[in-house]
């Protein structure tokens, strides 16, 4: 990767992600589906951090202008793979002589992200496994290319996004891009999963091949799988039957283990063939302190009683207020917004009245970026949050959430 030549294409992205935020403070009217494209083509290709910020960009899908949502949204799912000469050469530092090794590997990736991308390969004794390879000179570029996205997160000013939010979410990246660079720990994280969710017969992890991985290349056993993000058309109780294992296995990791799968857009899981939910990688797994968890589940209960003064206090809890004045009209209609999804008995994930007034409270939100101001310990967990929840959308879940939360609040009761 040259260094200096994404540079200048980080800053020009930045150019015109600047020039259509001015246009809309001056009452203009931004071209949100230009920018999208311009940002799709130029980020798809230069991969690494600022590919990794625009895809957690499009998880909050509820807050960004639909047109800039829908472009960006393809970077989950179309990314451009890296030419196969260089991953060759990466593959070829692992292993030595490929065809001693495989009797075949194919050139084209049937996953490309931000930072690796993974193609099938057959040993020599005809096993058939998957080969995540991070992409050449990542590493060496990964400072300067954080260096720039810093530079590009500044823009969110003109949102109105506090400093100290800008800060947060740009450690929080820098931090989580760094872990998934350490493909020795995402191997200990799937042996690990693989054996703390064993009893769960619906849920399916890759077993990763130690003698076949190493710092650059990170080898697991094949397991076929439809992507999530393919499932919207599938048979309906495929979806739920999916969906329900996800929450079942989110609940598991939160409240029993206090750890978080941090990276959740859809390439991520897959149904199998016979229904079970794969989880492909483990590359961003975060710790949930049981602390932080149940003043969570204290906001929560006190959004779902409708109470806004007990979300204030549980927003101070968590360091997620300053500045004067208590913005409960605002926790008012949070609270109407959100309480429907926990309603006695199944609700419907794919609820556009929910979908809708989510949206409609977003700028509300921003409006009150002087008094609000998410803690930076609860920014990955939240926006990790929100993504599953999107996941849950994408499936159509049918879920009793009332039932499901009702032991998990502090006090055992909703």
């Amino acid at each position: 990767m040259r260094e200096r030549g994404r540079t200048r294409r980080l800053l020009g992205l930045g150019a015109r992600t600047g020039g259509a935020l001015i246009r809309t403070r001056m009452g203009g009217q931004a071209d949100w589906r230009a920018l999208g494209e311009a940002l799709f083509e130029g980020l798809s290709e230069l991969k690494g951090p600022a590919m990794k910020l625009a895809q957690i960009m499009s998880q909050w899908d509820d807050l960004l202008p639909p047109d800039l949502a829908e472009e960006l949204s393809r970077l989950q799912r179309q990314a451009e793979p890296m030419p196969w000469t260089g991953i060759r050469r990466t593959l070829a530092a692992q292993y030595g002589d490929l065809d001693a090794v495989f009797s075949g590997i194919e050139e084209r990736p049937f996953a490309s992200a931000s930072m690796g991308q993974v193609h099938r390969a057959t040993t020599r004794d005809g096993e058939t496994l998957v080969l995540k390879v991070q992409y050449p000179g990542l590493a060496e570029v990964l400072e300067s290319d954080l260096a720039q996205v810093r530079r590009l997160m500044r823009l969110g000013r003109w949102f109105k996004v506090p400093q100290a939010r800008l800060d947060a979410l740009f450690e929080e990246l820098a931090v989580s891009l760094r872990g998934e660079l350490d493909y020795h720990a995402e191997a200990q994280a799937l042996a690990r999963y693989r054996s703390r969710y064993a009893h769960l017969d619906s849920l399916v992890i890759p077993e990763p091949l130690p003698d076949f991985s190493g710092p650059r290349v990170l080898a697991m056993r094949y397991v076929a799988g439809t992507p999530l993000r393919d499932l919207e058309a599938a048979d309906d109780a495929l979806r739920q039957r999916v969906a329900t294992t996800l929450a079942d296995w989110l609940t598991e990791e939160l409240f029993t283990h206090g750890e978080l799968h941090a990276d959740p857009h859809a390439g991520n899981f897959a149904a199998d063939p016979t229904g079970r939910l794969v989880i492909y990688d483990l590359g961003a797994v975060i710790p949930v302190p049981e602390a932080r968890l149940a003043a969570m589940m204290r906001l929560l209960e006190a959004t779902l009683a409708g109470d806004p003064m007990a979300m204030d206090a549980a927003m101070l809890e968590l360091g997620g207020r300053q500045g004067q004045g208590a913005p409960l009209a605002l926790y008012r209609e949070a609270a109407e917004a959100v309480t429907p999804l926990f309603e006695p008995g199944e609700q419907d994930f794919g609820d556009v009245r929910v979908h809708r007034r989510l949206r409609e409270l977003s700028p509300k939100v921003w409006a009150a970026m002087d008094r609000l101001q998410p803690p930076a310990d609860t920014l990955l967990l939240s926006r990790t949050l929100n993504g599953h929840y999107w996941n849950l959308v994408r499936l159509g879940a049918r879920l009793d959430m009332a039932e499901r939360t009702r032991p998990l609040f502090p006090r055992g009761h909703a």
